[in-house]
């Protein structure tokens, strides 16, 4: 076994899981697992820029995971920053914020090395289940961009598209920084257009179509599965595996697209950092569906973080 911990920083939350691994036989026992809303990508389609106070959030809780990973004594830990640090101008404060903390130095990965991760992560589990068709095409859908995979055992076909909950929010529902209750007809008409046409890039490279086996990641993805359970609080365990129709994503998403804000913040399963983008986030998921043909998507809580932890191993 193998101690290791995993950091995965995006454009809307920055997570840790610290877990034994065994290579040999494709155990990992999670040891902890917690998950931050940093929102680290605000702003920074409009400036181009990592806004100083998402940088306060982000560090905040790099000091919190720095004092678990002491805790717990893992023997190596990899930190990796995906969409919105990719993006930024001064993602140089960023990295040498974390050496600071952490003491190891962010691996900003290419959109492509993101969906390889997602997809070890969230098929590892699946490979040899009866009941579950091969291909999988693996979504995951994050703030700033969403990844897509199609493979078997391993990766065929992957690319990542800059359609993320909180990238779509910004541009389409938001002005000056305030989110439309609920929105309005062109903004959601023009959020539409701009899904599609990132899922046509998709298309040129990964066969959506083909997959015999959708499963979905992150938060966006999760959040909405806890809905169509009816869950009273959000509980992993319930969600993780969990098989949601394409008819249940559409009833969820037009419901969260006429909400407000208040109405999607008394919903028992919302994390209060999810409040205003996962309306946009739930669009992009039935899209996906509608567009690969999937009757329902697999909802998976194992995904990119879990492909971190193994790439260490």
């Amino acid at each position: 076994m193998t101690r290791v911990a995993a950091v995965d920083c995006g454009t809307n939350s920055i997570r840790l899981l610290v877990a034994d691994l065994d290579p040999a036989t494709g155990e990992l026992t999670e040891l902890d697992r917690r998950m931050r809303i940093v929102r680290l990508g605000q702003g920074v389609d409009r400036t181009g820029r990592l806004a100083q106070e998402a940088l306060e959030r982000t560090f905040a809780a790099c000091r919190e995971y720095a004092e678990v990973i002491r805790e717990l004594k893992a023997e190596r830990t990899r930190f990796v920053a995906t969409s919105a640090s990719r993006d930024a101008e001064n993602r140089a404060e960023f990295v040498r914020g974390i050496v600071e903390i952490l003491g190891v130095e962010p691996e900003v990965i290419s959109g492509d090395q993101e969906a390889e991760f997602s997809f070890t992560g969230a098929t590892k589990e699946l490979v040899g289940r009866d009941d579950l068709d091969r291909p999988y095409l693996v979504v995951d859908i994050g703030g700033g961009s969403t990844e897509f995979v199609v493979g078997d055992d391993h990766v065929r076909a992957a690319r990542s598209v800059d359609i993320g909950c909180v990238r779509m929010t910004e541009r389409h529902l938001a002005a000056d920084g305030v989110v439309a209750d609920p929105p309005s007809s062109g903004g959601l008409d023009a959020m539409r257009a701009d899904i599609d046409a990132a899922l046509d890039l998709a298309e040129e490279k990964v066969p959506l179509r083909e997959a015999h086996t959708l499963v979905g990641l992150a938060g966006s993805v999760t959040t909405v599965a806890a809905i169509a359970l009816g869950l009273p609080e959000y509980d992993s365990a319930a969600i993780h595996h969990a098989r949601i129709s394409l008819e249940r994503v559409q009833e969820i998403s037009d419901m969260l697209l006429a909400s407000t804000h208040e109405q999607r913040a008394t919903i028992p399963v919302m994390h209060p950092g999810r409040v205003d983008v996962i309306a946009a986030g739930a669009l992009v998921l039935r899209r996906v569906m509608e567009r690969a043909g999937a009757q329902e998507v697999v909802v998976s809580e194992h995904d990119i973080l879990d492909g971190i932890a193994w790439s260490v191993a």
